[in-house]
């Protein structure tokens, strides 16, 4: 009998310094063994991006007692470093966050926590991308204000679950959102992804056209207009914990062969 404990590889895409990242490693010390490889800076937005401009440094940090790596990279180098050259086994799950700020809608593309959980999946690795709700100004901040107390919590009773059983068909990684102020008592519903857009882009207010400036952003979306049953209705409308399932496989679910026969038509 296999009395080893799971591996567990935890990243995000706020960087090594994040009390989020630290908040739900320490949820997982007394039943895991603990992997820490995140990036050393800030690297929100960057998706499942593997960028050339990364050195792939990877230094050995301050833990706290845990083994911990920052790494000059996205979230998804991150992940690849830490799988490859770091862990002595394969991670039996990785864990991206736990994130200044929802992860919703047709924005999780965008997403370096969510990238750093699909680099997982398409290593064949369980995962879970965790996000949690707070103000704007805080989205690229480290600020203690933020209790993540509830995002360690949910995402270790999921952790449990993916790590005890078998993944439902065409499940690959799972999408956690936390609403603001989200207790240990907060409901959580299982959700499907928003197709709505949360956050639009600002266009920069430059003096000169050569001037640098980089495009904010802002929420124009009535969160009341999103899908019932979606992530973005779940955290912004009813206040729960949204759990969406999410495949690697982007298809349409539209009806391959009629598509087909529909194509061959119009192309005859």
């Amino acid at each position: 009998m296999n009395n080893q404990r799971p591996l567990v590889l935890f990243t995000n895409d706020d960087g090594i310094a994040s009390p989020g990242l630290w908040s739900v490693a320490r949820a997982f010390e007394p039943t895991a063994e603990i992997l820490i490889c995140a990036p050393m800076r800030q690297q929100s937005g960057t998706g499942r991006s593997l960028t050339g401009s990364s050195t792939g440094a990877v230094v050995p940090t301050e833990g706290k007692g845990l083994p911990a790596f920052s790494v000059d990279g996205t979230p998804a180098q991150s992940v690849q470093h830490g799988v490859m050259e770091v862990a002595t086994r394969m991670p039996d799950l990785v864990v991206s966050g736990i994130n200044y700020g929802e992860n919703c809608g047709n924005g999780v593309t965008i997403s370096g926590t969510v990238g750093a959980a699909l680099e997982a999946a398409c290593f064949g690795i369980k995962a879970i991308a965790v996000s949690q709700q707070t103000d704007h100004n805080l989205h690229h901040s480290y600020s203690r204000e933020v209790d993540f107390n509830a995002g360690a919590y949910f995402t270790k009773i999921f952790a449990d679950w993916f790590l005890q059983n078998e993944l439902p068909f065409d499940v690959d990684f799972l999408k956690i959102d936390l609403p603001t102020n989200a207790t240990l008592a907060t409901p959580w519903r299982i959700t499907r992804l928003s197709k709505k857009r949360v956050y639009y882009p600002t266009v920069p207010d430059r003096q000169t056209s050569y001037a640098p400036q980089s495009f904010g952003y802002t929420m124009t979306l009535d969160p009341t207009q999103a899908e019932p049953d979606s992530d973005v209705y779940a955290v912004f409308v009813d206040k729960v914990v949204s759990v969406t399932p999410m495949s690697l496989d982007m298809t349409s679910r539209v009806d391959i062969n009629a598509l087909q026969q529909h194509a061959e038509r119009l192309l005859d």
